[in-house]
Formats: C-alpha cells, structure tokens, sequence
C-alpha cells in the first residue's frame, strides 16, 4: 500500500509533533515536510507534493486561507484539510471557498483526524461534527431559497461535474473521471453559474451538501 504523503502547516511545534508522532504510527500515512508559517508552508507543498495538507488557519504572514487558495491556483493536487481552534461560520466558510475538502477542530480526538485524512484522501468532503451542523444551517440560512419550480435543475452530467467539484477535484481531475475534455467540464460549470446561481466552492458543497450527494460516492 503506498502510504498518503502529509504536509503539516501550523505555527505550534509541540502541535506539529504530537501531529507527527500520532501519524507516524499509522502504517498507511507518512509525513513528507512540516512549516512553522504560510510562505514556508506554500515553498514546501509544492515542493513535496504531498497528498494531504493538514493546515491551521492563524499563521505568521500568509494565513492558511491565503495558502489553501494558492495551493488551488498553483495546480496542486494536494488537499487541503484544515486543523484549527476556529470553529465559527465565518472561518469554515473562508476556508471552503478557498478549495479546503475537510474541516477538523483541534479539539478532535486522535481517531477523528485520522479518519478525517483518510476520508479527504478518497476524495470525500470532511466536516468534524462540532462545526459541521451549525456551519451547515448558519450558511443555508444566508442564502436565499428560491422555489424549486423555478429553480432550473442540472442534467445529468452537469450533477456529474457539479459533485466532483463540491468534492474538491479541479477541473483536470474531473476531465479525467468523466472522460471528457477540460473545456467541455468549463462549459458545464459555465451553464451551473448560468442555471443555478453557483458562484464559488461553497455554493457547490452547500447544494451538494443540501441534497445528500456527497454521502453518495
């Protein structure tokens, strides 16, 4: 089995070493590099390209939305799984939007981040249950609820794209699973803008979320 690479960004040593000794005994996960702030952080995942980036919010310089966001632009593939005290609306949404896949508070057992590398790893979204509720009504409770008759509703295939986004896949992954061209998964999220209103990551998991799709794959 080949082991998920883990890259720690956080500004706590003893942090990232109780991080570090609670995964080095894992058979299945190894960590490939660790940074004390965002810029460092940044340098060493493209450096190192590992899978998973388990990354705190507060950082000296470049904070951790900052870093997750240029991961994103970068063409990374790592993904982004966020370990932090913040467990408010606000941060949880920031951190979304930015292209992060799961959410786990500082406060989670041993088990929970474990599992929750595993599960960001498969491509699932994570939410730690201490903000996952709260986070979920806060943020459908901002957005306006049009009536479904007059929603437009995706096709197949654009809930195809729709989901894998939601998921965090960029759009060459989601060429990739559905066997279509990178211009032609554009042109589907082109026409959810148009149809749906959708207009960043977290309006993509807050459908997919609502709907029960990312408990499905």
């Amino acid at each position: 089995m080949t082991p998920i690479r883990i890259a720690l960004i956080d500004d706590h040593t003893v942090l990232r070493s109780g991080v570090q000794a609670l995964l080095e005994h894992q058979e299945d996960m190894v960590v490939v590099g660790e940074a004390a702030n965002g810029t460092d952080g940044l340098e060493m995942v493209q450096r190192e390209q590992p899978d998973v980036v388990l990354m705190d919010l507060s950082l000296p310089g470049l904070n951790g939305i900052g870093v997750t966001r240029r991961i994103r632009e970068a063409g990374c593939k790592a993904r982004v799984l966020a370990l932090t005290m913040h467990e408010d609306q606000r941060h949880v949404r920031q951190i979304l939007e930015a292209g992060a896949t799961g959410y786990v508070s500082k406060r989670a057992a041993d088990t929970e981040l474990v599992d929750a590398i595993r599960a960001v790893h498969r491509g699932e979204v994570f939410l730690h249950p201490s903000v996952a509720r709260s986070v979920l009504e806060g943020y459908l409770g901002t957005q306006p609820k049009p009536d479904p008759e007059e929603r437009a509703t995706p096709s197949d295939r654009e809930l195809e794209v729709l989901t894998l986004l939601a998921f965090g896949h960029t759009n060459q992954e989601v060429a990739e699973k559905l066997f279509i061209s990178v211009k032609t998964v554009e042109t589907h999220k082109a026409r959810l803008v148009e149809k749906m209103g959708f207009r960043s990551r977290a309006d993509l998991v807050r459908y997919a979320l609502d709907r029960g799709l990312l408990q499905d794959l």
